[in-house]
């Protein structure tokens, strides 16, 4: 019953979603004034419904449902309840579904609070919303319906990939997914701009919030992705430009540059055609990667589906997005102005280089990512890793790091490098003193460069309070700082896990001992265990930090029998300085047990850099929302007074 009432809900809100489109073109036209007040509720009740299609699904995963072909081949009755609620988006169709909730759910919010647009304006992006999601509804209701029956209920569920059970499933999913669908918020605003020929300051100013809340998601997204693989697939890397994580990577980057231009727009008029044009990269690269994702065209530990045809479906829908609004913007192009103009030295003139430096990495890695997918289509097959993406994207992230710094100080419209170069005299000495010293004990080139400029950016980050009143400076200035020291962070935790770590591979008896850096580690037995839904051999590690005290570690390696399969669970140790990562093989012949030890000196690093830009941002929102709030009703109140003057 419940998978019916979902599946029936679902078509409902596609039902609604079409009458949305209708309205919202209706109300364009001249005589449509009496559209503008259905399109907004309207817009909030498809969100509610797909929001409670969505709630009909997890409750058939917590009640482990068999009669339902999505529970039963993603869940099992044995499963902890936290992965039967997380095993909801942990399959193809399932997280289809959460986007599609995501999706209306914000399309919904943006038709109850928005009210800086044109009304207008406003009718054209939630039309433009409502066309989106049509294409979603269709892919769910015709190709990948959640609420499918089976012929007769299974015995017992199959059970979900061992490597998603995992407590990263219940939050990196739905992160990232906000983040993505975040940008087809973007994406609407920059079609409803183009269609009514609004692209100005109001129009950025209405826009970026949205921006910035996606590419918050996003970056936490992002990162608490890369924790997730770093301590559940037991290799010790922290990013392997795998083509799926390049998928989540090239969206961040567009919207990273959509932020910095929609905020030149707000503030200066400026760059109106390149913020147009970058809201619709941004969201193609969401789409980009769904179809990677989704297609089967690629092999990933995070592919959910191996179905070529809904890939095509996905591609379609691309061709018909991104192609509409690519041919929208050709059309429209002429109208969209210039814009006020800037100096060579000024701080719109480093957004814009910042910018570029964003778009050439996001091309290196779309380049990277799809190559060899065209190459195996000639029967060709390449590898492409970091040998290539680290150091050509360097070519281009070096440069950025060093404007970064710069940028923040600068003046708007027009200004002078003689002004501030007094004041960028200690980061440089910094970043000179951290790159020397790199050299000296013979770091590689590119880790050493990093390090310079991780260290000068983290000072040279700080810069833009020089001389304020920190208890008044506004909350945006706070999250720039925040941010910018956040990528200063992250960059010398990448440069110092590149350039420091040490790996010890081992075959030990218990009771024998090895050394990984200032750790000596000794392996004292190895034990079966169980858990609710696994089984495991368990190493007891003793770890001793240069002689001091021992801290027990217990690696795991796990079998899953539904479905069958095994996981690593990795032991990890953390200090101020850095991170012991442990690992247990397998036994071999000899009855010596293999195990791999390292030592990544400050690698936590990486992911407080990527949980500080995270914070920046939302401190940043949260000081745009509140003046933003300040203004409408302080234009509220004139209004009102008028009104009464006028009676």
């Amino acid at each position: 019953m419940i998978a019916e009432l979902g599946l029936a809900i679902l078509w409902m809100a596609a039902a609604l979603a079409v009458l949305q489109l209708v309205a919202g073109a209706l109300a364009l036209r001249p005589q449509g004034a009496a559209m503008l007040g259905v399109v907004r509720p309207v817009a909030v009740m498809q969100g509610i419904l797909v929001a409670l299609a969505f709630a009909a699904l997890i409750t058939l995963f917590v009640t482990t449902d068999l009669s339902v072909k999505l529970v039963a081949e993603n869940s099992h009755s044995a499963k902890p309840l936290i992965f039967k609620i997380a095993g909801t988006w942990g399959n193809h169709e399932g997280s289809m579904l959460l986007w599609v909730t995501i999706m209306s759910l914000a399309g919904g919010f943006v038709a109850l609070v928005e009210r800086r647009l044109p009304e207008k304006t406003l009718m054209a992006t939630l039309a433009a919303q409502a066309f989106v999601s049509l294409g979603f509804y269709a892919f769910l209701l015709l190709a990948s319906n959640p609420f499918a029956r089976l012929p007769q209920p299974a015995p017992e569920g199959a059970g979900l990939n061992p490597l998603l059970q995992d407590i990263g499933l219940a939050f990196h999913p739905p992160t990232l997914y906000v983040g993505y669908v975040g940008l087809s918020i973007a994406f609407s605003f920059a079609v409803g701009a183009l269609i009514t020929r609004d692209v100005g300051p109001a129009f950025a100013r209405a826009m970026r919030p949205w921006v910035l809340g996606a590419w918050i998601f996003l970056t936490i997204g992002i990162t608490a992705g890369s924790y997730w693989a770093y301590y559940t697939l037991g290799w010790g890397g922290w990013w392997f430009w795998d083509p799926v994580e390049n998928a989540s990577l090239m969206p961040w980057l567009a919207a990273t540059a959509l932020l910095h231009s929609v905020s030149v727009l707000a503030a200066r008029n400026a760059l109106r055609a390149w913020t147009v044009m970058l809201g619709v990269i941004a969201f193609s690269m969401s789409m980009v990667g769904t179809f990677l994702v989704r297609s089967g065209i690629l092999t990933s530990v995070h592919a959910f589906a191996v179905d070529p045809a809904r890939g095509s479906f996905i591609l379609a829908l691309l061709a018909i997005y991104i192609g509409g609004a690519l041919l929208l913007f050709a059309l429209r192009a002429s109208t969209v102005t210039e814009g006020a103009r800037f100096a060579f030295v000024s701080r719109e003139a480093a957004l814009v280089f910042n910018n570029v430096m964003l778009c050439g990495i996001l091309g290196i890695v779309l380049l990277g990512t799809l190559y060899p997918l065209l190459t195996e289509a000639f029967g060709v097959k390449v590898s492409v890793g970091p040998p290539y993406f680290n150091p050509v994207s360097a070519i281009f992230a070096f440069p950025m790091i060093v404007v970064m710094a710069v940028g923040p100080l600068l003046r708007w419209k027009d200004d002078r490098g003689g002004r501030i170069a007094p004041v960028l005299a200690v980061p440089a000495l910094v970043a000179i003193a951290a790159g020397g010293a790199a050299f000296v004990a013979g770091v590689r080139v590119l880790p050493a460069l990093g390090l310079a400029l991780g260290a000068g950016l983290a000072i040279a980050s700080l810069l833009p309070l020089r001389g304020r009143n920190l208890r008044r400076t506004p909350l945006p200035i706070w999250g720039m700082v925040i941010a910018h020291l956040g990528i200063a962070v992250a960059a010398l935790g990448m440069a110092s896990e590149s350039a420091f770590s040490t790996e010890t591979l081992a075959a030990l008896n218990p009771g024998e001992t090895r050394q990984v850096g200032p750790y000596a580690l000794t392996l004292d037995r190895i034990d079966p265990v169980a858990g609710p839904n696994w089984t495991a051999l368990q190493a007891t590690v003793s770890a001793r930090y240069d002689g001091g005290d021992a801290t027990v570690l217990l690696p795991q390696a796990r079998v899953f029998a539904n479905p069958p399969g095994t996981r690593t669970e990795s032991a990890l140790k953390t200090r101020w300085n850095g991170q012991l990562y442990v690992v247990l093989g397998e036994e071999g012949q000899d009855g010596r047990w293999q195990m791999r030890f390292w030592w990544k000196p400050f690698v936590p690093l990486i992911w407080l850099g990527g949980l500080l830009v995270g914070l920046g941002g939302f401190l940043a929102l949260i000081g745009r929302v509140a003046r933003d709030m300040k203004r409408l009703v302080a234009i509220d109140k004139i209004a009102f007074r008028r009104e009464r003057q006028g009676r």
